[in-house]
């Protein structure tokens, strides 16, 4: 069974970007958790999805906004195919507030 997990950085600042919410959904939109990222911008989810197709939604614009930052994205959402192998699936995110880019880490 796979398991999951997410860093996000602020790009902008240099810094892990901490109190983030995040929803991790299925393809159909379903709601499997919402966690919200610690003071190092890391997400361990307990969910553990079968091998699946599944959507991290980045609440962006909020967390901007509650930083009194505009942002030209109120949400980033990123879509994932976690396998069997490897057992883990790492997805980080490199944001700031007019771009962004992710990558599977490890």
């Amino acid at each position: 069974m796979p398991t999951l997990s997410t860093h996000v950085l602020d790009a902008a600042l240099g810094t892990p970007a901490a109190g983030l919410a995040v929803d991790l959904v299925d393809t159909d939109g379903a709601l499997l958790e919402s966690a919200t990222t610690d003071a190092d911008g890391r997400i361990a989810w307990s969910v553990a999805p079968e091998p699946a197709v599944v959507r991290l939604q980045f609440a962006t614009g909020p967390w901007f906004g509650a930083a009194g930052r505009d942002t030209f994205y109120p949400a980033v959402e990123v879509t994932v195919g976690l396998s069997a192998e490897p057992a883990h699936a790492h997805v980080a995110l490199l944001l700031s507030p007019f771009a962004y880019t992710t990558y599977r880490g490890s």
